[in-house]
């Protein structure tokens, strides 16, 4: 419990913070795992329209994650990379 007026105050902003920064990670982690599930999967009708989709999702959530620095840009770049990899081995 905080005894200053400030400290309570910084308490409240990292609970808002860090339940912000938990939702992105988990959107991040949700986007992955659905394109490691399309990878896996074997339909070849809409499959590159989907991976491309999914792409382009994690993308997305991955910059806004760096712009608002929760993770860092090496981290994203490493991670797009493997994940263009494994379209380009398709």
């Amino acid at each position: 419990m905080a005894n200053h007026k400030s400290a309570a105050k910084r308490s409240r902003q990292t609970l808002k913070r860090s339940s912000v920064n938990r939702s992105l990670l988990n959107n991040i982690k949700n986007n992955i795992n659905n394109f490691k599930s399309l990878i896996s999967s074997k339909q070849s009708s809409k499959q590159s329209e989907n991976l491309l989709k999914s792409f382009s999702s994690i993308n997305s959530s991955l910059s806004r994650a760096v712009k608002k620095r929760i993770i860092k840009k090496k981290f994203a770049s490493r991670k797009l990379s493997s994940l263009s990899k494994q379209i380009n081995k398709i």
